[in-house]
């Protein structure tokens, strides 16, 4: 998949969070004793990594700045774990974290299992990042439960379809399952609010593309790698498109009656403005800088 960078409200995300890092006092801080027992299982249900020798039952965990922010008020939001040598499954003490806000682990190949169930206490829970991971099984009915804006488990091995539980999410405007094997048709409804990013590409998905796309502000849509089929022109009627990868799939569309405001996307075969059967037979892909472009 090509890298499209980080949406404007992820930097303005990490930003935040860097400063909050930076400036709150330590005095502030003092680290809740029940999160910092939570943190110690963690760390004992991961295998002890030296990479989190510095988490010691004698230290404010609030201090454990590569890895750990709190609030204001010494509860842990945000724990961010990457590129341990582990081999084991995702920790469920997460769950005894009730005022998390934030998960990311990425790049832990020997992280392994499901999504734990106790993930679905997390009722604050805005961000959960799980990239280059060994997890497998369903993607779970319960983050329903959470107050999730952006999921992200991408290059992992999740199967089974996409739940339309999901769709409960009211805030859930980001969804990124790129690289796992994730079948089944894509649920309506799935995301909301804010421009939307749907990176659902290199799976195993089939059916058609739900029509609300067509009446969203779409960040980013990559579909592109699975079997997708059906007619798309109703997309081309979206709100704004910024990028839109639907290659590598058996889609048909015709461009010759659209009002089209893309800035970029991806097509495979195009023809007398005529765009059809985008599947790996149909040859290269073909980037469009402006559908105006185009000699139709």
């Amino acid at each position: 998949m090509a890298n499209y960078g980080l949406p404007p409200s992820s930097l303005l995300l990490i930003l935040m969070l860097i400063f909050f890092n930076a400036f709150i006092l330590p005095s502030a801080m003092d680290c809740n004793s029940s999160d910092k027992a939570a943190l110690l299982k963690v760390k004992e249900q991961l295998g002890n990594p030296p990479e989190l020798s510095s988490w010691l039952p004698a230290t404010n965990c609030c201090a454990w700045e590569e890895h750990i922010l709190c609030s204001e008020i010494g509860r842990v939001t945000l724990v961010s774990l990457s590129g341990l040598n582990v081999t084991a499954p995702i920790p469920s003490a997460f769950g005894e974290l009730p005022m998390l806000r934030f998960i990311m682990l990425d790049t832990m190949p020997g992280l392994y299992g499901s999504i734990p169930s106790s993930f679905s206490k997390l009722s604050h829970l805005r961000t959960l990042d799980i990239n280059g991971t060994s997890i497998t099984g369903p993607l779970p009915d319960f983050l329903a439960n959470t107050n999730l804006h952006r999921l992200t488990i991408s290059n992992s091995k999740l199967t089974g379809p996409i739940p339309q539980s999901l769709s409960r999410l009211p805030n859930l405007y980001y969804i990124n399952l790129h690289g796992n094997m994730l079948s089944g048709s894509i649920p309506p409804g799935l995301l909301h609010n804010g421009r939307l990013g749907s990176l659902l590409s290199n799976n195993r998905l089939t059916g058609e593309i739900p029509a609300y796309y067509g009446n969203e502000d779409i960040y980013i849509i990559d579909l592109s790698h699975n079997q997708i089929t059906g007619n798309i022109s109703f997309l081309y009627a979206a709100k704004r498109v910024t990028i839109v990868d639907l290659s590598w799939n058996k889609l048909e569309f015709d461009m010759t009656e659209e009002k089209v405001r893309m800035n970029h996307a991806k097509a495979n075969n195009l023809r007398a403005g005529r765009a059809f059967d985008l599947h790996g037979r149909s040859g290269p892909d073909v980037l469009i800088q402006s559908f105006r472009d185009l000699n139709f």
